[in-house]
């Protein structure tokens, strides 16, 4: 077989950690990740929408789903680059967005993946990367509901936006200068 017939299977992960046009900004820059799509997990309502999500009363997270292959990038890098953007030791809350839908938040897709947070959470810990107890929600996999079409590609469609320049930019540029290097799509 060769390597055009081959087939690829690609795996899921759901992170949330704060808005979700951060995120989505560093992970499409991630090699590896096939797709990502901004959305809401870990509520109890059916099918919200982003002005219900804001309220803070669905349970929801505001996150992404990454579509990415394994054999490019494993599921650890995924999580370091996820712990390397957001501050997991503050509970519902990332900078100056408040609310249980900005939480820190991990939704595992298999045994696997709960295995492979659980070393990694262990590393981030030892290596002493935050000096407050980490408050990451984590779930295994459940209901993930799409947001809302502009919500989608949030940061290449409106770079210049004054959120965009204010909080999603520092946080490419601190993910590009830390594990980038290594993990970034070349320009």
């Amino acid at each position: 077989m060769d390597a055009d017939a081959a087939t690829t299977t690609l795996e899921r992960a759901t992170f949330g950690g704060g808005c979700f046009w951060c995120l989505e900004a560093v992970f499409q820059e991630v090699v590896g990740v096939e797709s990502v799509v901004s959305g809401y997990a870990g509520g109890h309502v059916d099918n919200p929408d982003y002005s219900h999500v804001c309220t803070g009363t669905t349970g929801h997270a505001e996150v992404v789903r990454l579509a990415f292959d394994p054999s490019i990038v494993d599921y650890a890098d995924l999580l370091r680059v996820f712990f390397t953007v957001h501050d997991p030791t503050t509970p519902d809350r990332q900078g100056h967005d408040r609310g249980p839908q900005y939480r820190s938040f991990v939704m595992t897709h298999s045994e696997a993946q709960a295995r492979t947070l659980e070393a990694v959470l262990a590393e981030i810990r030892e290596l002493g990367w935050y000096d407050g107890p980490i408050v990451t929600e984590t779930v295994s996999e459940g209901p993930f509901f799409e947001a809302e079409a502009e919500h989608q590609n949030y940061f290449l469609d409106h770079p210049s936006a004054p959120y965009c320049r204010a909080v999603i930019r520092p946080k490419v540029s601190r993910w590009r200068t830390s594990l980038g290097a290594r993990l970034r799509r070349p320009s």
